[in-house]
């Protein structure tokens, strides 16, 4: 089988393409792109994109249900056309996918491999009947969602987030496995739009978050209309027949046994990396913990010439991670440009459910373990014009500063439009800003962003307790 050979070789076309891919062909490298679903990956496909789109219809629905708190009391109700809507995504999001496929059969610097790839040694892989070489290659092969052991789900036609972003079809009763972004994220679109949601938490939902801004969420969440918690509840059996699910589960607080039954299932328990999939151990590079390539802060495995960004790194699950690692390796390495490590300094997250939580940095928990000394200011979305405007009842922006520098450490916020609130405070982290800056800024008034500086003064005079602070901030 004779072998053909590359300058660069990138798996996957989620950030892989645009980052990496399509760069490296307009430098005049000869590129060959292994992708066997769809461009654009798991963000345009089956992730950020549609679920957002389909997100918003819920927060819309969410809000007319809380319209006559405004005085507005909508005549007649509303109906959900669920179909229209699940159809109205799918299309615009294939339309989308597909559009970009003309571009790259048009490119003759770049090779596109639609079917399965494997490594078959190091630096070399099996595409169908090829054999190729590359003398870069870039992995961005993602992840896929992971399914737990459970009894009896192996064989019956559940929902993974891939299904439930299609499915044309509103179940009356969901149920759900897992508790994490995604799993909430979903409910809250399902319980919104009038399925009962029933949601099964092992331990705690969000687990990964600030156990403040988590139980501030929670408060909100369990008393959502279609949304019910199974705390401490975990499934150890699911049976599928005449189109009803059944669940034995057991509560872990009152040692019972129950069941519960539904008409559609969705397991969302996290995603695993597809390093399996391409059977990375026979290319000789490292795996770590949870089956992630291992990297440096260079984003090198241990093969030279090989590296890996996004999902299957594990460094950052975010489409916005990866485009950042992805912009990294086109600087440094496809330009030859500076050679410095990656900083993944003001890296933030959000879980677009509602309440949205978003953060950046540090949380309470990370600080107290690493024993830095800071001080926090928290304050509430009622406290504020624009919450009075909004009649918030819930929400909060909270900020963490060193006690010593008055550096920024943390920011984290749950309440209305998080998501774009936390920008007020991303840009510095990244410039490692201090608390000064913001207090020196000018803030629009009435804007939700007020909220920010209302929280930095609370740590100012959190601070003024323990550390002098000079007089530039004292009054602002």
């Amino acid at each position: 089988m004779a072998t053909k050979h590359y300058d660069v070789i990138v798996i996957g076309a989620g950030a892989g393409l645009p980052k990496l891919g399509s760069p490296a062909s307009r430098l005049g490298l000869k590129v060959a792109l292994l992708e066997k679903g769809r461009l654009g990956g798991t963000c345009l496909n089956r992730g950020c994109i549609p679920s957002k789109m389909l997100i918003h219809p819920a927060d819309v629905a969410l809000n007319i249900d809380e319209a006559h708190r405004f005085e507005v009391n909508p005549q007649g109700g509303y109906t959900v056309d669920f179909t229209a809507l699940i159809d109205r995504v799918s299309k615009t999001i294939d339309e989308d996918s597909f559009s970009i496929n003309p571009r790259i059969e048009a490119n003759e610097m770049l090779d596109w491999y639609k079917e399965p790839a494997k490594f078959v040694d190091k630096k070399t892989l099996k595409v169908g009947d090829q054999i190729i070489t590359g003398d870069k290659i870039f992995i961005a092969a993602g992840s896929r969602p992971t399914i737990p052991k459970i009894k009896g789900l192996d064989g019956i036609p559940y929902m993974t987030s891939t299904e439930a972003l299609r499915h044309n079809q509103q179940p009356k009763k969901l149920i759900v496995i897992g508790a994490g972004y995604i799993a909430c994220e979903l409910a809250h679109f399902y319980a919104s739009l009038g399925t009962e949601v029933f949601i099964f938490v092992r331990s705690t939902p969000l687990r990964h978050v600030d156990e403040e801004v988590r139980d501030e969420f929670l408060r909100v969440f369990k008393d959502r209309k279609n949304i019910n918690l199974l705390l401490k509840c975990s499934p150890e059996e699911i049976k599928y027949e005449d189109k009803v699910y059944t669940a034995t589960y057991v509560d872990y607080e009152t040692k019972e046994t129950k069941t519960l039954q539904s008409d559609a299932l969705l397991v969302a328990v996290g995603v695993v990396p597809n390093t399996d999939l391409l059977e990375v151990e026979k290319s000789g590079i490292e795996i770590k913990e949870g089956n992630f390539i291992k990297v440096d802060d260079h984003l090198r495995t241990n093969v030279p010439g090989v590296w890996a960004l996004g999902d299957i790194a594990g460094n950052y699950l975010f489409r916005h991670s990866a485009n950042y690692e992805g912009e990294y390796l086109l600087e440094t390495i496809l330009y030859k440009g500076e050679d410095y490590p990656i900083d993944y300094t003001g890296m933030p997250w959000a879980v677009f459910t509602n309440p949205q939580i978003a953060g950046v940095g540090y949380n309470e928990e990370e600080l107290k373990k690493k024993e830095i000394k800071y001080v926090k200011g928290v304050n509430p979305y009622s406290s504020s014009a624009m919450g009075m405007a909004l009649r918030s009842d819930h929400g909060f922006v909270k900020i963490l500063v060193e006690r010593y520098t008055r550096k920024l450490l943390g920011c984290i916020i749950v309440g209305h439009e998080a998501s774009t609130l936390i920008h007020e405070v991303i840009p510095l982290f990244r410039l490692h800003g201090t608390l000064d800056d913001i207090l020196k800024m000018i803030h629009i008034h009435p804007a939700l962003s007020e909220l920010v500086r209302n929280a930095a003064r609370k740590a100012r005079d959190e601070l003024m307790k323990v550390e002098e602070v000079p007089l530039s901030i004292r009054f602002k």
